[in-house]
C-alpha cells in the first residue's frame, strides 16, 4: 500500500474514517487520483471545493489538461476561477472556460505585464473592450488579475499604480470584484485601497502574504477576502502564523496553478486538485473539520463572485 504524502508531510491530526481506498499512514481519508503520482486527501465524497485562482489554461497544461481536470473533480473541486494575465493568453482562457463546466473567467492586465511594456495603455484598451463586450459564451465574474508587483524592479511603479487605478475604476463601473496580486508592495497596496474607502470596492487579496498590520488594515477597510494557497503549507509560513486570528468567513482557497505548489509537491507543477491540501492545512491550523473549511470558503467565493451553485451553470 502506498504511503500518504500528506500525513508524511506534516498535515496530519485528523481521525481516519473507514475507507477501502485509504493509504498507509494516513489519518484522514486519502485516495489516489487519476495519473501515476497524484494523491490527494479528501474527507467526504460530497465535499465541494473552490479554486479561486488557477491558470489551468496555461500552456504547461496543454499535454494533459483533461487528466488535470479529472484529478481536480476527483479531489472535490467543482468551481474554478481563472484570472487573466495579458493578451497573449486571453483566447486560451476563453477556450478553457467554454470547455469545462464550473469554470469562470476574469478580465484584466497583470502588473508584471506593465513592466517594460511601452504598449501597456493599448493593452488596457483591449481590456476595456472585452469588459464592454465579452466574447460569446463568456461572463466575466471579476476583474483580475491586477495589482502591484515590485519584486523584479521599481522602475515601473508609477505605471503599475496608474494601470491599477484605471482597472479599479472599471471594477466599480461594472460592479465586479477585483483580484489583487501584491508582491513586495503591501504598504503601497494598503495605501491605495484605503483611498477607495466607502466606494463599495470588494475583492480578494490573492496569495495573501502581508503582515498582521496589513491584515488589520484590510480588515478595517472591509469588502476583501484573503486568498490562501500553497505557501500556507510551507515551513515558517507567515500566513500560517496569522490564520489563528482570521475567521473562515474572511478566507478563500486557491492554488495559483501552475505556480506555488503545496507540500509535498514543492518544485513541481501545481494543479487545482491540490487545493484540497490547502484546505486540510487551513483546517489543521484553525482546529476545525476540513469539511467546514471547504463549505465556508466555497460559500465565500460563490457570494463574492455571484456564481452559480456547483452543479449548475
Amino acid at each position: 500500500m502506498e504511503a500518504c504524502p500528506v500525513s508524511n508531510g506534516g498535515l496530519s491530526g485528523f481521525k481516519r474514517r473507514a475507507s477501502t481506498s485509504g493509504l498507509l499512514g494516513c489519518r484522514c481519508v486519502c485516495r489516489p487520483l487519476s495519473g501515476p503520482k497524484a494523491v490527494v486527501c479528501v474527507l467526504r465524497d460530497d465535499m465541494i471545493l473552490t479554486d479561486t485562482h488557477t491558470h489551468l489554461y496555461d500552456t504547461q497544461f496543454d499535454a494533459d489538461r483533461e487528466q488535470v481536470m479529472r484529478r481536480a473533480r476527483e479531489a472535490g473541486v467543482e468551481l474554478f476561477l481563472s484570472p487573466a494575465i495579458d493578451r497573449d493568453s486571453y483566447e486560451a482562457m476563453f477556450a478553457f472556460t467554454r470547455r469545462y463546466e464550473g469554470c469562470y473567467a476574469m478580465m484584466g492586465l497583470h502588473p508584471t505585464s506593465v513592466n517594460d511594456n511601452p504598449h501597456w495603455k493599448e493593452d488596457l484598451e483591449e481590456v476595456a473592450r472585452y469588459l464592454q463586450q465579452p466574447p460569446e459564451g463568456i461572463r466575466f465574474v471579476g476583474l483580475g488579475e491586477v495589482g502591484l508587483d515590485f519584486y523584479w524592479s521599481r522602475e515601473s511603479v508609477s505605471e503599475q499604480i496608474e494601470a491599477l487605478r484605471i482597472q479599479i475604476e472599471w471594477a466599480l463601473q461594472y460592479d465586479l470584484p477585483v483580484v489583487l496580486h501584491t508582491r513586495e508592495a503591501w504598504d503601497e497596496m494598503c495605501d491605495l485601497l484605503e483611498s477607495y474607502r466607502g466606494r463599495g470596492l470588494r475583492g480578494i487579496l490573492h496569495s495573501f502574504s502581508g503582515t498582521e498590520a496589513h491584515y488589520r488594515r484590510m480588515k478595517r477597510l472591509g469588502g476583501f477576502l484573503f486568498g490562501i494557497g500553497g505557501p500556507v503549507t510551507y515551513k515558517k509560513s507567515a500566513v500560517a502564523a496569522l490564520l489563528s486570528g482570521m475567521d473562515l468567513s474572511e478566507l478563500v482557497l486557491e492554488t495559483d496553478s501552475p505556480y506555488l505548489p503545496p507540500v509535498p509537491y514543492r518544485g513541481q507543477r501545481n494543479e487545482s486538485a491540490y487545493v484540497s491540501l490547502v484546505c486540510r492545512r487551513v483546517a489543521e491550523l484553525k482546529g476545525v473539520d476540513p469539511d467546514a473549511v471547504a463549505e465556508q470558503t466555497t460559500h465565500n467565493a460563490v457570494t463574492l463572485f455571484s456564481l452559480s451553485e456547483p452543479g449548475s451553470r
